[in-house]
């Protein structure tokens, strides 16, 4: 192909990579706003089936929505009001315990103990030598990670706070927002377009409420049995144990583990105690896998275990917690659209 003007061609194409390279940072500008405002979607999303709900039992939208709202932030705020005070306690309890351990130096000895009898041929001196130089060698990092972590939990009371405006507003507006977005279609297309996005809708909103139910189920269940074991910190591990079952698979595995350590630790815990707990999340997994989780997530479309594991590793390592809950509905979509409407396009004839 012969080019007539080759200046025109060049600058064409700088201005086309420039402009790229600007979008992109102002993408990369953006993350943080558009976490935002897809966390707030996404919440938005879960609370709109308890909204259509109450508007279909003849009740105003909005009002419904304010009803939706409320309960939601009066759950969650009874939920911080009962657990915050002993959750602060235990973490002190926590906190206490392991600087007199590390202070009493009892642990040394337990710890330097076992290593030895596990692992004859290790050089226990040269290693605890060595994580102490190293302590000592990264001590300023260790002070800016600490202050990173304040000015983040301050950040995250801030961004918590947009996040809770922009999820009224869309809560609000939800029926407005997908009407806006289905008028793009072209009205040969639209009737298909409108039931394929409120199907995928409809399954983000159950699956939001799915899982939320799943951790609340694990998380009153590990209170109440991690207190009849007398397990150490159970307001903490029964947190954690509601946190993990946010996220599928992947997130119930990793707080029964951590529950099962803590279960460990000298003095408050026992190894009698980790090993019932450890059975006991055992049999809870299989139990909430076949029993409970079909049940609670009948309405919501079915993901494969394995593309679970992916989206939500795949999430995780993107944008942390928030991605790896968000990565499964997105799963879900991409099934829907998969089986719905890329596999009745390749049987066409």
């Amino acid at each position: 192909m012969k080019i007539h003007n080759p200046f025109r061609v060049a600058l064409v194409a700088t201005l086309g990579v420039g402009l790229g390279i600007m979008l992109i940072q102002s993408l990369a500008e953006l993350s943080t706003i558009l976490l935002y405002v897809g966390t707030a979607l996404f919440i938005s999303l879960g609370l709109d089936p308890v909204v259509s709900w109450l508007s279909r039992r003849r009740m105003p939208r909005w009002l419904a929505v304010v009803i939706t709202v409320v309960g939601a932030l009066a759950v969650f705020g009874g939920i911080i009001m009962i657990v915050l005070p002993t959750l602060i306690e235990q973490i002190s309890q926590l906190v206490r315990r392991v600087t007199f351990l590390v202070n009493s130096g009892s642990w040394q000895t337990d710890v330097v103990t076992w290593l030895e009898t596990t692992f004859p041929t290790l050089q226990v001196d040269e290693l605890f030598s060595r994580v102490n130089g190293w302590l000592l060698d990264n001590i300023d990092t260790i002070s800016e990670g600490v202050l990173g972590l304040t000015i983040g939990v301050a950040q995250g009371l801030f961004g918590a706070f947009i996040v809770l405006i922009l999820t009224i507003y869309f809560t609000a507006s939800t029926p407005t927002l997908k009407a806006a977005v289905y008028k793009i279609v072209p009205a040969s297309k639209r009737e298909g377009f409108v039931g394929l996005g409120d199907q995928i809708t409809d399954s983000v909103g159950y699956y939001v409420m799915g899982q939320v139910t799943l951790g609340l189920i694990n998380g009153v269940l590990s209170m109440i049995f991690l207190n009849i074991i007398d397990a150490p910190f159970p307001a903490v591990l029964a947190v954690l144990a509601f946190l993990g079952s946010l996220i599928p698979l992947v997130g119930s595995i990793t707080a029964s583990t951590i529950i099962v350590l803590v279960c460990l630790i000298p003095g408050t815990g026992s190894l009698t105690t980790a090993i019932i707990a450890a059975v006991y999340y055992l049999i809870y997994m299989q139990v909430e896998a076949y029993v409970i989780s079909p049940r609670v997530m009948s309405r919501a479309v079915s993901v494969p275990g394995g593309v679970v594991v992916v989206a939500a590793l795949s999430g995780g390592a993107l944008l942390g917690l928030l991605g790896a809950l968000i990565a499964i509905p997105i799963a879900a979509s991409i099934l829907i659209i998969y089986r719905q409407v890329l596999i009745p396009k390749m049987n066409e004839r």
